[in-house]
């Protein structure tokens, strides 16, 4: 194998974009992020500009090639993962037609009932119940409330998809996203027409690509265009992206049944491997062929975790801030040092991590946030920890649902700016009981990417054989069994608190957004 040729993977998240430069044994070489603005126009909607994305991925790629001082022509592959169904209407020529809706906004709740009252035989690839953030409740929602931007749309696809066709001038779909995002079922044929026809939307199938190709499968080269705005060679391989999440379990080597991809970052996602189907669960799934063929994807996910920390210091957190300025800390490190000296429990309080609804394994939109037994005594330590152990439990509540139906987690894999901070990881791990690994680069799904770019290129035969090779283990969190008696305790009272407060959250989701 060459060592003087290099690969980029391109991580296009929720609040920035990633771009980074790897050789082929999955060392890292240089890194650039471009933050882009989320726009939440009313309660539970969020939405982006894909011009956003497209020139933070100028910009970041420019910076890593000129930085590294890398001759572009020894950068073999490229390739890029997104936030799944963030959905954008397009013309002919790739041009958005609107802001992205994206995978957060759940303005689409009620055309997810409209499908889910179908009751159709493809729904069990998906665990039986479809989300308001997939793609054909938004692509009703669409159709409803904005029919001109619909019935005008050449493509209705994903971040994905269209960063790939403006790499390549090629309309494709990524066999990741179709899959788990808009019920397309591998074993049941693929789309199911009869569906799209009973929910109206049978002009729906001609506005996607249909190409359809495996993350990893050669997809095209760069355009001219595209080279010269990102200053790489033309005719570059570029290599099929999917699903952000997918991406980052190639880039933590979890392709093997017991062990789950945590990714921690604005939301928190699940990605448990298995060979075999497990039905009925509360996660999303079971997903076959998502990202290796013949093999099945269990997805759990929490909508709001650290977009929780980021609410929470944008907001309340200033003194914090004045003292990080005035020290030169890190504020981060600063509110860590604060929640871990309150101790376990936060001193009696409880939180709900249902900002913007819960995803699995209830799978209720109409949630939202809470937290009880504040008192006169408690700070912002506390309620900073009383964060770290709401998100916690939160993914402990998926751990459990899959454990109920067959799936043990008996390793994890976590990867995401979460990782950033040790307590957060030492709770998660506690909380759990489940030991949590690190890899050499934490940023896992930019890694994966680059995994897929090496294997479209041909330097690979496949994406376990890539992932294999270019993923390095470095650390591993043990859990603390003297706190798992005190977790059980709060787990407990944070499931029945849902229990107790879910008729009221209803109705006062329902007062604020009409349903």
């Amino acid at each position: 194998m060459q060592n003087d040729v290099y690969v980029i993977g391109i991580d296009s998240g929720t609040q920035s974009l990633r771009s980074g430069i790897f050789d082929l044994f999955g060392n890292p070489i240089i890194y650039a992020t471009k933050d882009y603005p989320i726009f939440h126009a009313q309660v539970g909607w969020a939405e982006q500009s894909a011009n956003d994305w497209w020139e933070a991925a100028k910009i970041t790629i420019n910076e890593c090639v000129i930085k590294s001082k890398i001759d572009p022509e020894k950068i073999i592959g490229i390739s890029v993962d997104g936030t799944s169904c963030t959905v954008l209407p397009v013309d002919k020529k790739g041009n958005p037609l609107r802001n992205a809706l994206l995978w957060m906004d759940i303005r689409a709740h009620k055309e997810a009932e409209k499908v889910n009252t179908t009751s159709h035989p493809i729904l069990k690839y998906v665990g039986g119940q479809e989300s308001p953030e997939w793609m054909l409740p938004k692509a009703l929602w669409l159709k409803k409330n904005e029919p001109d931007i619909y019935n005008s749309a050449f493509r209705i696809i994903e971040s994905t998809d269209w960063f790939m066709f403006k790499l390549t001038g090629r309309w494709t779909a990524s066999k990741c996203n179709v899959t788990c995002k808009w019920n397309y079922a591998s074993p049941e044929g693929g789309w199911a027409d009869d569906l799209l026809k009973d929910l109206g939307l049978d002009d729906l199938k001609e506005k996607w690509p249909s190409d359809i190709l495996n993350m990893g499968d050669y997809a095209g080269e760069l355009t001219d265009e595209a080279a010269k705005e990102l200053g790489l060679k033309k005719g570059t391989v570029v290599a099929q992206g999917g699903i952000d999440a997918y991406a980052g379990m190639l880039g933590l080597a979890t392709v093997k049944p017991g062990r789950l991809a945590l990714v921690i970052g604005t939301s928190t996602c699940h990605m448990a491997f298995s060979d075999r189907p497990i039905w009925d669960s509360g996660v999303w799934g079971p997903y076959p062929d998502a990202l290796i063929p013949d093999s099945w994807i269990l997805e759990g996910g929490q909508t709001a975790t650290g977009s929780i920390i980021q609410w929470f210091i944008n907001n309340f957190c200033e003194k914090e801030r004045l003292e990080a300025e005035a020290t030169g800390n890190d504020l981060y490190q600063i509110l860590d040092r604060k929640a871990e000296s309150v101790g376990v429990g936060a001193e009696g309080l409880v939180l709900l991590d249902y900002w913007q609804g819960n995803r699995t394994p209830i799978r209720d939109s109409l949630l939202r946030g809470a937290i009880w037994g504040l008192s006169l005594t408690h700070n912002s330590g506390h309620i900073f920890r009383s964060i770290y152990e709401g998100t916690a439990f939160g993914t402990r509540d998926i751990l459990e649902n899959l454990k109920e139906h067959g799936y043990k987690a008996e390793q994890i894999y976590a990867c995401g700016g979460g990782t950033k901070s040790q307590l957060w990881l030492q709770i998660h791990a506690d909380v759990c009981n489940v030991p949590i690994y690190l890899t050499k680069v934490p940023e896992a799904p930019t890694l994966g990417s680059a995994i897929c770019a090496s294997v479209g290129a041909g330097k690979y035969k496949n994406l376990v054989e890539a992932s294999e090779s270019m993923v390095q283990i470095t650390e591993k969190i043990e859990p603390n069994p003297e706190n798992k008696k005190d977790y059980d305790f709060y787990f407990d009272k944070y499931i029945r608190t849902h229990l107790q407060l879910k008729e009221m959250m209803h109705e006062v989701s329902g007062k604020i957004e009409g349903v």
